[in-house]
């Protein structure tokens, strides 16, 4: 049982509060409870209201609340900066969505505001906790690879709006594929491998210039470890590539699908009351091929490691309630997005 329970405030009523956190830290009701979400106007049309929860739409008067330690801030990308700077003036801790921020500099600028503040502010980085990914690293570790020197991950998208989109929408490079998606994969290779020595990074507008960047393709160089990590998605990809590729010099691991947690959430099978939310079926299992000492070849179907972004949650308590690091570090974050600078600088 948790010492306290901690008190949630959230900014913005959407898809991203009511898909992606809430339901993970209602899953731990010993230590937080969310008291009140925030949103410009107040509907219940597409999500339905949390039972217990006060909806507002006076944002000042939420952060003024002192029963609220951490506000989230879940709303449109291009207001996370503006949101995340006012929440911690008022002093709470604070979760941002992704993209934390713009630029680098922004992202500076918030850390030391936190600092000054006495309080906590991090990227909502669930992804740390996607069993493809958890699985891969379990892979590693079991040094059945022997030594790693390439790791890839794909985090692609097929769908026709998305095509449509590329056609005739208007470059935004907060709301494109590199901010948008590039993140999660970024953030998982640093928080397994450390901040890259070097990185190539290129974004590409399929469309052509003046329309939304739908292609990335990053290359992280570490260079005392001799690994290539390489983070890489399209929005107009037909047939999937894997998830995950791990190569290693007496093996191969590969996983095609990618976490399940979030096509699980897709059609509103939440944590809360499914034991089986998130589990991977065995046909959604990696498969693992190496050899060993006598070069005799083994090949074996890898169990899914089973994980929840309730993860997240947890560590964000240890945070706040008992002083422990936080688990998406500052200079995590500032990489990530000097690498997300750099895959867009020359587009328009």
């Amino acid at each position: 049982m948790a010492e306290r329970i901690l008190t949630i405030g959230f900014i913005g009523n959407g898809k991203g509060t009511n898909r992606y956190h809430a339901p993970f830290s209602l899953a731990r009701p010993d230590k937080f409870r969310i008291k009140t979400i925030q949103a410009r106007h107040i509907t219940h049309d597409a999500w339905p209201a949390i039972p217990g929860v006060n909806y507002v739409t006076d944002m000042d008067a939420m952060l003024a609340d002192p029963d609220i330690d951490i506000v989230e801030v879940s709303t449109p990308s291009r207001t996370h900066y503006a949101l995340t700077k006012a929440a911690l003036e008022a002093g709470k801790h604070v979760v941002c969505d992704k993209p934390f921020a713009e630029t680098a500099e922004e992202a500076e600028e918030l850390f030391s505001l936190a600092a000054r503040k006495g309080v906590t502010v991090q990227c909502y980085q669930n992804r740390r906790f996607d069993s493809d990914f958890l699985t891969a690293q379990q892979v590693v570790r079991s040094g059945k690879l022997g030594r790693v020197f390439e790791i890839v991950t794909h985090y692609d998208y097929w769908r026709p709006e998305f095509v449509r989109m590329g056609r005739e929408a208007s470059y935004d490079r907060m709301n494109g594929i590199v901010y948008g998606h590039s993140c999660h994969c970024v953030d998982q290779l640093i928080s397994w491998l450390g901040i890259p020595d070097r990185w190539h990074a290129e974004a590409r507008q399929l469309g052509g210039t003046g329309h939304p960047d739908m292609y990335f393709d990053f290359d992280l160089y570490y260079d005392k470890l001799d690994i290539k990590a390489t983070a890489a998605a399209n929005y107009t990809c037909a047939i999937q590539r894997p998830s995950f590729e791990v190569y290693g010099e007496m093996g191969t691991f590969v996983k095609v699908e990618k976490d399940q947690q979030e096509r699980d959430l897709k059609k509103f099978y939440l944590p809360v009351g499914h034991p089986d939310f998130g589990l991977d079926t065995p046909e959604q299992w990696g498969t693992l091929r190496y050899y060993d000492e006598d070069w005799r070849m083994h090949e074996e179907r890898v169990e899914t490691v089973r994980s929840t972004y309730s993860l997240f949650f947890d560590a964000l308590y240890e945070t706040v309630a008992n002083g422990a690091p936080q688990l998406v570090k500052p200079e995590e974050t500032i990489a990530q997005l000097r690498i997300m600078e750099d895959a867009t600088r020359a587009l328009q």
